[in-house]
Order: C-alpha cells, then sequence, then structure tokens
C-alpha cells in the first residue's frame, strides 16, 4: 500500500503540473528536445501519468497501467536525466535564498520503475481493486 501511495500521486503530481503550467509549455520543452510528434506525445504523457497514477493509487490493472508509465520513465530517462549522471539530487550551493540544485540525473526515474516493477511481480496488496475485480 505505501509502495502504491506514493508512486501513484508521484505520477498524477507530474502529470498535473504539466496540466497546471498548461500543456503547451510541456509541448514546447518536447518540441526543444527534438521530440517526434511532440503534440502527440505531450498529451500521451499526461494522461498516462494522471490515469496510470489514479489506477496505481487504486490498485487497479497494475501491469497494464504500469506499461506505459514504464515506457514514460524510460522516455524520460533517456532523453533528458541519462546526460546528467545517476543522482537526482545535486546540491550546488546553498546562500540566503536557500539551496541551489542542478539538473536532475536518472535517479528517480529507476527509483519509479522499480517501484512499478514491484507493484506488478509482488501484486498491489491486500486493500487493491484488483483484489476485489478478480472474486
Amino acid at each position: 500500500m505505501p509502495l502504491r501511495l506514493i508512486v501513484g500521486l508521484g505520477f498524477v503530481e507530474h502529470g498535473y503540473a504539466k496540466l497546471a503550467r498548461g500543456p503547451d509549455a510541456f509541448i514546447a520543452i518536447l518540441h526543444a528536445m527534438g521530440m517526434p510528434f511532440a503534440d502527440v506525445l505531450g498529451w500521451a504523457t499526461i494522461g498516462i501519468e494522471v490515469v496510470g497514477g489514479l489506477l496505481v493509487l487504486l490498485g487497479a490493472f497494475i501491469p497494464v497501467a504500469a506499461l506505459p508509465m514504464l515506457v514514460v520513465l524510460l522516455v524520460a530517462t533517456v532523453t533528458a536525466h541519462l546526460p546528467n549522471g545517476f543522482s537526482s539530487i545535486k546540491l550546488l550551493s546553498y546562500d540566503a535564498a536557500g539551496a541551489h540544485f542542478g539538473q536532475p540525473g536518472y535517479e528517480t526515474d529507476v527509483l519509479y520503475a522499480a517501484a512499478l516493477l514491484a507493484l506488478c511481480l509482488g501484486g498491489a496488496g491486500p486493500w487493491a481493486l484488483d483484489n476485489y475485480r478478480a472474486s
């Protein structure tokens, strides 16, 4: 249950942040990165993050939801985070304004992927909708 909560909430939050800033801002980033079909990929990513995150939170269709979520993580790793190394937390400096961090690496992507695989292999837990659906 705790694994589902953090993974589901994390994905929902990432998708919601893209919606709150305006999907066009995320799509513009994908264009700047040279991603093909940036409009389609932008909306697909948002949908996968929000819907997939909600399904994980509910413990419903975990293996089905995990596959596109893993694809999103793989694409993010290869296109955005891999060049920054492993660590997701790179403290550059600290001053009166607070902490200043560098570009995140792929650590968080790998942690999310491992958590999704753990849910697929170990099950979503006793309070998952999948348990009720299977009955």
